[in-house]
């Protein structure tokens, strides 16, 4: 009797769910969340699915790395130190630059120069111009999911951005695209360090994967969650919701701004103590002129 029941209870709540069929992408954001909410699919389940949508709407410019931050290769370098600086970099694939023109003459894949490496065919910087591959360039403008079929076919990871004037706005990357879908992705090369720098607004630019022991230490705060393990997870658990960027909000004698974020996770926030923000507040009070009433001209003239 009660497998029965338990049956017809899952069959209706399926039918319930499925009875209006999404006319828009609100209703299908909708549709989505009630699934959820009836535990039919889970939150990583559901951020998936938003990320695949929000793949077909977004375009390279959203998510590519600007030129000013590409690791690349100066063909004017001498061989021992291209090999050096890609060593440190740890990336896996490296655009080259013209000593002459300034633009990128090919593209170097690590595993091509550590091959050559190993059979001693990398004993002259010339001998280096052989391995560069021709790279692959898409605009701004393109649709990451066009890009992502575009990846597959061709089986590159990387390709170079070009604005509309043809020149080399940044890169983009097959990894750049599918954090989009699942998050963000880290290897054992990520750097850890640094999650909370000074930053030019006196505030500290705090990155949300900040883990609560380093958070507590530098901010002398006593943040603690037996099933969190970030000030991320924190600030999430206690505004009940992803705070969206820009949003302010205080807590426990800290304010936060949200600094980098999209619908699905914040990368990073502004923080600042809550003496520091309330002194500038009571100098700002301070400054203003106090409202005079007719009522107490009126005295000061009898007076």
């Amino acid at each position: 009797m009660s497998d029965s029941s338990s049956g017809s209870s899952w069959f209706e709540k399926l039918s319930r769910l499925f009875s209006d069929e999404p006319e828009s992408r609100e209703d299908l954001d909708s549709f989505l969340q009630e699934a959820q909410a009836q535990d039919l699919i889970d939150k990583d389940a559901l951020l998936m699915i938003q990320g695949v949508l929000n793949v077909s709407e977004a375009r390279v410019r959203d998510v590519m790395i600007p030129k000013v931050q590409m690791s690349c290769v100066d063909e004017a370098d001498e061989l021992d130190v291209i090999l050096e600086k890609m060593l440190d970099a740890a990336h896996s694939r490296y655009p080259v630059i013209s000593a002459e023109t300034d633009e990128v003459i090919g593209i170097l894949l690590a595993k091509d120069v550590l091959r050559a490496v190993v059979k001693h065919e990398l004993t002259d910087k010339s001998q280096l111009v052989e391995l560069y591959r021709t790279p692959a360039l898409v605009t701004e403008s393109k649709r990451l999911n066009v890009l992502l079929r575009e990846f597959k076919n061709s089986r590159n990871h990387m390709a170079l951005v070009v604005d509309e004037y043809g020149e080399v706005a940044g890169l983009v990357t097959i990894e750049d695209v599918l954090e989009q879908i699942v998050g963000d992705i880290e290897d054992e090369h990520d750097e850890d360090d640094d999650n909370i720098q000074k930053h030019l607004s006196g505030a500290y630019s705090v990155m949300a994967i900040t883990s609560l022991d380093e958070f507590n230490k530098f901010f002398n705060t006593d943040f603690e969650d037996e099933l969190l393990e970030t000030i991320g997870g924190i600030v999430s658990k206690r505004l009940g919701k992803i705070p969206a960027e820009g949003e302010v909000f205080e807590i426990e004698g800290l304010q936060f701004t949200v600094f980098k974020a999209d619908e699905r996770r914040v990368e990073s926030f502004l923080v600042e103590e809550r003496s520091v923000f309330d002194e500038v507040e009571e100098d700002a009070a301070e400054a203003e002129p106090s409202a005079e009433t007719p009522e107490s001209v009126e005295s000061q003239e009898k007076s």
